[in-house]
């Protein structure tokens, strides 16, 4: 029975390195598990492998959403888990890749989403009207510690569905998502990148000046001008194209952009490393150290 191979890990661990050369050696397929890489124009704020980059390999679930459509864990849900299972009947093994917490539990784990309810969710979004986002999510985090945890504390929609979601259930966030620790979906072996701030730090500095000097801004203004780009869309909210966004409001120097872009990085690899840290099922290799050989042991 072919197994699924999923790499995880913090932002710069050197996830879409190790995926290629997994990928090379088992003859497989790659599964996008970044919520931003779903955008189309996203590429040098996502550090997404360039189409030249990627060996041959086919690539799926990259640039399928538009940067005005608002993002959708069961979407991706319902997508990813066809496309996987596509790919096991074809014979070949898929290798899902990515840091996006909620998107990679949607694959791994057979979650089932709770209920909605217009009523409630009109109500919180008034409440974000009325408060903003820094004090709504604050609110969630009151109630709620480990659910604002892994929620961006600038993105509205997944705070006011997370509250709806606590309100309708009466239970935290957590107890509407499957164990941490089940058996993964396919069987799937999952291989974690770990990392050391001393390490990491630096390759976050260095990937957001990349970024910048690579044309960036360019890519983000053309977003803005071509597709629609606006802050208050999901995509508009993603680390670093919302302190651009800032940028062209006059809201920040440039310099404060790519700056804040780098300690928005190292604050949202700290909520990564938290909350994989706790995922049992999880085998780590040393970031600095890992190789397909010992990506493909876990395999055998």
């Amino acid at each position: 029975m072919i197994r699924p191979l999923a790499i995880v890990g913090p932002t710069a661990s050197g996830k879409s390195a190790l995926s290629l050369d997994v990928a090379e050696e088992l003859g497989g397929e790659i599964v996008n598990v970044d919520s931003m890489q779903l955008y189309r124009g996203m590429d040098i704020g996502t550090a997404k492998v360039p189409v030249a980059e990627r060996r041959g390999i086919p690539h799926h679930l990259f640039d399928i959403w538009s940067v005005t459509d608002n993002a959708s864990v069961a979407d991706y849900q319902a997508r990813a888990v066809a496309v996987v299972e596509e790919i096991i009947a074809r014979g070949r093994t898929p290798v899902m890749v990515g840091g996006s917490m909620l998107y990679y539990q949607s694959l791994i784990d057979d979650w089932r989403f709770p209920p909605t309810d217009p009523a409630v969710r009109a109500r919180y979004e008034e409440r974000l009207r009325e408060v903003g986002i820094e004090r709504l999510h604050a609110e969630l985090a009151e109630i709620d510690p480990e659910a604002a945890g892994i929620i961006e504390d600038r993105d509205p929609r997944r705070t006011v569905r997370a509250l709806e979601v606590i309100e309708l259930t009466g239970k935290p966030f957590r107890a509407s998502q499957p164990p941490k620790n089940a058996r993964p979906r396919w069987d799937s072996v999952i291989v974690g990148l770990r990392t050391t701030p001393e390490w990491l730090n630096p390759r976050i500095e260095a990937r957001t000046q990349q970024m910048f000097d690579a044309g960036f801004v360019d890519e983000v203004r053309h977003l803005v001008d071509s597709e629609g780009l606006i802050a208050e869309s999901t995509a508009g909210r993603a680390i670093g194209y919302a302190q651009v966004l800032d940028y062209f409001a006059g809201r920040m120097s440039l310099a404060e952009a790519q700056e804040r872009t780098t300690t928005g990085t190292r604050r949202y690899v700290r909520r990564q490393r938290s909350w994989f840290k706790r995922d049992q099922r999880i085998h780590w290799l040393e970031a600095h150290t890992a190789d397909a050989r010992q990506a493909l042991e876990f395999l055998a």
